[in-house]
């Protein structure tokens, strides 16, 4: 495999069909030598692996990372030992708990732990979710109200609660006990609560802080297995074998985009392993609807599992993921299941309507496909599906972009925004906020929420495109290659060599493979707007292809025309049709060799 690097882009490229600049994933050489000698990797794979900040002395514990050699001390998390105390405390005296968690995923899946741990224990915990249409995120002091009414006396908040300074002084006030476990970044004054445990809080030495709330939940479920053993409350009953919950763990931190490095490395392969055997009801009732099989995988949580369980949340009953993931009852999770599947095929029609007149707006009305931001707005858009239109629109168009769904009645645009690598779009967001144009803004350098006035839209789209013009003007839009490879050596051996540097997200991204001069063969439209091709070249190989979502797309128009030599950059998938264990390369993005 040639190395196809150029001095103005990687195979020439500095503007593909997407409008990016194609660069090769820089490495060491060095390192990339001591990862051959020392693993007995081929050099692409060598490669690859320096290219992701894997240091000589770490490669082995990268590609087999087990719990045993990473697993952080419980007490190292601030609070840790505090909150288990409390929660032991708790089962002792069988006191009334309350899990009350986020409606997304993350929120789930830690709730189900938690629940699952004290079943094993003799004790059924009730489960709080908030709706996110009628109660918004987090705790609220008319939930905790409600909740010390009916009998309360502790509640865990998981994957919310460090922010939530007006539910904690409203618990304070009404006698209620709150343990916080949470992984969101926390500004100002830490609340005070019985205990908090945040690897994001500023004086928590961790260093666990890429975890989401899952994995979070997973190291107390270790702090009370600890603590119940040192109280002696396992001289009568077993011992929790938490790996039973590592595919809840798992699951968390793939669907909150958490970085998979390290301990959350470990954590995520060895969850898929146990996730592999489907033994949690809920988890197998969903593969079951969903139609698919085989062993998990990061695509299937974050594809196939996750939206069918977030779909409660968006448009649905927030409480259902949760009780899906909860539940041992293989019919109760078999009717929540299809429910939650049934729910999220109605949230893809609801996102594809929104997208397409967002889509429509951005092109034929609004005139903004040149300006450093998007920002879309109409009346009644389902709130829950305007994050995902937002990252769709980054997609597209590449540049940040924000979508708002108006409420007239109300008199309230909520919106959501998705940014591109390089431009803070949280950070302009709380400056539209700070200068008075925002009822509620913040968020992150990738992300940010907001509520503001339909009146003040004009001004706040001016605002922000003028607050971002330097910043998308300076950033590079580039997209990163691993390896160029020939159509013929495009094998299922060359998948399985890089699937040792699996699962895949952020901090560690799936390879990308590069192919130069390829000629398209039986180009084809399919339902869904997704072009299907095969790929040939001087090599004599044969390489099925396909574009998602790219038919209007300037990708789209070129893949659909036969013949004519272009580079193409994607992603080896698995092609199993059939039983031909081949592959199949998703194309990310494609470029002209004579205008590059």
């Amino acid at each position: 495999m040639a190395d196809g690097s150029g001095v103005s882009g990687y195979l020439g490229v500095t503007r593909s069909l997407s409008g990016r600049v194609w660069r090769e994933r820089p490495a060491d050489p060095d390192l990339v030598r001591r990862h051959q000698l020392n693993l007995g990797l081929s050099e692409p794979l060598a490669r690859a692996l320096a290219a992701r900040g894997v240091e000589a002395e770490a490669g082995e514990t990268f590609l087999r990372p087990t719990l045993k050699a990473l697993f952080p001390d419980p007490s190292s998390f601030q609070d840790m030992d505090l909150a288990a105390d409390i929660l032991i405390d708790a089962l002792v005296r069988d006191r009334r708990v309350v899990v009350f968690a986020d409606y997304d995923v993350d929120g789930a899946s830690s709730a189900a732990q938690l629940v699952r741990w004290f079943r094993a224990m003799g004790k059924e915990l009730p489960i709080y979710i908030p709706d996110r249409m009628t109660e918004g995120y987090g705790p609220s002091p008319a939930a905790f109200r409600r909740l010390r009414a009916e009998g309360a006396e502790l509640v865990v908040t998981l994957d919310c609660g460090a922010a939530a300074h007006d539910a904690i002084a409203c618990a304070a006030e009404i006698g209620l006990e709150v343990v916080v476990v949470d992984h969101h970044l926390m500004r100002g004054d830490i609340p005070k609560v019985a205990a908090l445990v945040n690897p994001n809080r500023p004086d928590c030495a961790s260093g666990q802080g890429c975890l989401a709330a899952a994995g979070v939940t997973f190291v107390l479920l270790a702090a009370l297995n600890r603590e119940a053993r040192r109280r002696g409350l396992f001289e009568a009953r077993p011992e929790p074998d938490l790996r039973q919950w590592l595919d809840l763990a798992a699951l968390g931190a793939i669907c909150d985009v958490t970085q998979l490095v390290d301990f959350n490395r470990a954590l995520t392969a060895q969850g898929l392993k146990v996730m592999s055997a489907w033994r949690n009801p809920g988890l197998k009732a969903l593969l079951e609807v969903a139609k698919s099989q085989g062993p998990a995988s990061t695509f299937h949580a974050g594809f196939i599992l996750g939206p069918r369980i977030n779909a409660g949340g968006r448009i649905g009953r927030s409480d259902l993921g949760a009780r899906l993931l909860s539940t041992d009852d293989p019919d109760e999770a078999m009717a929540l299941a299809a429910e939650l599947d049934a729910l999220n095929a109605s949230r893809k029609e609801v996102e594809r309507e929104v997208f397409e007149a967002a889509v429509r707006i951005v092109e034929k009305e609004s005139n903004q496909v040149d300006s450093p931001l998007l920002l879309v707005a109409a009346d009644d858009w389902h709130p829950g599906v305007i994050g995902i239109v937002a990252g769709r629109l980054r997609e597209r168009y590449r540049k940040p972009a924000i979508v708002v769904g108006v409420d007239r009645a109300a008199n309230v645009g909520k919106g959501s925004g998705r940014s591109q690598p390089g431009v803070n779009l949280g950070r302009a967001v709380q400056a539209a906020y700070e200068e008075g144009l925002l009822l509620a803004g913040g968020g992150h350098a990738m992300a940010a929420g907001l509520s503001v006035r339909p009146e003040a839209l004009p001004d706040l789209r001016e605002f922000l495109n003028q607050r971002l013009a330097d910043e998308s003007a300076a950033a590079e839009d580039r997209l990163e290659v691993d390896a160029l490879i020939t159509t013929r050596a495009a094998q299922r051996s060359l998948l399985a060599e890089f699937q040792q540097l699996a699962p895949f997200g952020p901090g560690n991204p799936e390879p990308v493979f590069a192919a130069a001069d390829v000629r398209i063969e039986r180009p084809m439209a399919l339902r869904g707007g997704h072009v299907r091709v095969t790929l040939t070249d001087s090599s004599g190989g044969k390489l099925k292809a396909v574009a998602w979502r790219s038919e209007d797309t300037e990708l789209g128009r070129r893949l659909l025309i036969e013949g004519g030599a272009i580079h193409v950059v994607g992603r080896l998938k698995p092609d199993d049709w059939q039983g031909r264990e081949g592959v199949e390369l998703e194309i990310e993005d494609a470029a002209d060799p004579r205008r590059t």
